[in-house]
């Protein structure tokens, strides 16, 4: 067994249970915790397949900003756990039977069409570097990259305009 598929493994194991862990936690804030162990194991994952930007962007927006507006919201909210639903026996059958027509399906894919897979290209050493995505995003795509940010400016003054309230005299 190489050192590759061992990290794999582990890593593996880790992204499963926190998933599991985050869908079946009562906690709203326990679950947004096992999510940001998701999210940092998924940049581990990019980090071995020598994507290094992707693994900081997927730290950097993902567990940092987008987990801080998550707890945000549920600490303005309440964590309060939960309350039960009524059980409704017909979600359990399909996804009983939608989640073994997906093992049926990726045994399929794995096992009997295994050898039809094309290998995958042998990359640049640059790629994917943040130098190259940098120089690319400047260069290449800079007028969408532009256009991107006025959006996202046009959002941000969008949102300040519709929640302020009107001071009264």
């Amino acid at each position: 067994m190489s050192a590759n598929l061992v990290l794999f493994v582990g890593l593996a194991l880790v992204a499963i249970a926190s998933a599991l862990g985050m869908l079946l936690s009562r906690q709203p804030v326990y679950s947004a915790l096992f999510l940001i162990l998701n999210f940092c194991t998924v940049a581990v994952f990019y980090l071995t397949l020598r994507a290094p930007f992707i693994a900081i962007a997927q730290v950097t927006v993902y567990a940092g900003a987008i987990m801080v507006l998550f707890l945000f919201v549920i600490m303005l909210l309440g964590g309060q756990p939960l309350p039960s639903m009524p059980e409704l026996r017909w979600q359990r059958v399909a996804a009983i039977g939608l989640g073994a027509l997906l093992l049926v399906e990726a045994g399929y894919v794995m096992f009997a069409r295994g050898g039809d897979l094309p290998r995958a290209e042998t990359l640049s050493a640059g790629f994917g570097s943040p130098a190259a995505i940098g120089n690319l995003l400047f260069n290449r795509y800079l007028l969408p990259f532009e256009v991107t940010s006025i959006l996202l400016l046009a959002a941000m003054i969008g949102a300040v305009v519709l929640t302020k309230s009107e001071k009264k005299k």
